[in-house]
């Protein structure tokens, strides 16, 4: 398991919680063959941090709609409550997008891309084993001992597959966090709330991802991550309101 430290990885808590959501909006009750729902949005409660191990997922419809169907899951270890989220689903739209405004990023990292967790910039333990990320070295002030614009930019991919909507929804949660770009600890930053918004299926390829601050002001920070495929779509908007890092073994 991805893990910060001893405790479980963000982003791969946000994919178990979305699975676990849409199995039981797809399970008993989806009804006349309709097609399955697919994840349009999840927002999440971290309230606890889970270690690595055994976790109980508890799921419950909220309603079932012929649009947008919802689901509630909470995650529990040892018998107490660590997340809590809503999944909401449906359908993913095909369509190309009439309008949109999106940010200018290359499709395929280049030769100078760094690796983050090969290099230790980021404590993710097991990271390598499942995906491969890159991230822009103009972006990461913080590896050279500098402070800079809390914005990183970069790319990720599963390894041997392509990109589906869930490794969407783990990619904005992959990068380095921004706050490191501002000074402090480089160690734990962690989510308290986060949403994510899914809004297509991904293309095969590398995923391009950009995350900013708005605002750092004491133990908070502010995280938006975009993230386009390589056929520059936007699949994945999320957004989470954090602390600066901490200790790794530290919790909440």
């Amino acid at each position: 398991m991805w893990a910060i430290g001893g405790k479980a990885h963000g982003g791969l808590l946000l994919v178990l919680l979305a699975r676990a959501g849409l199995a039981r909006l797809n399970g008993d009750g989806a009804g006349n063959g309709s097609a399955p729902h697919e994840p349009l949005a999840i927002g999440a409660e971290f309230l606890r941090a889970p270690d690595r191990g055994p976790v109980e997922l508890r799921t419950e419809v909220l309603k079932r709609g012929r649009t947008a169907s919802v689901a509630a899951v909470r995650l529990l270890q040892d018998d107490r409550l660590m997340l809590t989220a809503t999944v909401t689903a449906g359908r993913l739209p095909d369509e190309a997008p009439r309008w949109a405004d999106l940010p200018e990023l290359p499709a395929e990292p280049p030769a100078e891309a760094v690796d983050p967790a090969g290099q230790g910039l980021i404590p993710a333990k097991g990271l390598a084993t499942a995906c491969d990320v890159r991230v822009d070295p103009a972006t990461i002030g913080f590896a050279r001992g500098e402070q800079a614009p809390p914005v990183i930019r970069g790319w990720a991919r599963p390894l041997g597959e392509d990109p589906d909507v869930l490794f969407a929804l783990l990619a904005g949660d992959i990068l380095p966090p921004s706050v490191f770009n501002v000074g402090g600890s480089l160690g734990w930053a962690p989510t308290v709330q986060l949403t994510a918004l899914l809004r297509g299926h991904p293309a095969p390829g590398w995923l391009r991802c950009e995350s900013r601050s708005v605002m750092v002001a004491g133990s908070w920070f502010d995280e938006d991550v975009t993230v386009l495929d390589s056929a520059g779509r936007l699949v994945c908007q999320a957004r989470q309101i954090a602390l600066s890092p901490l200790p790794e073994d530290s919790s909440r």
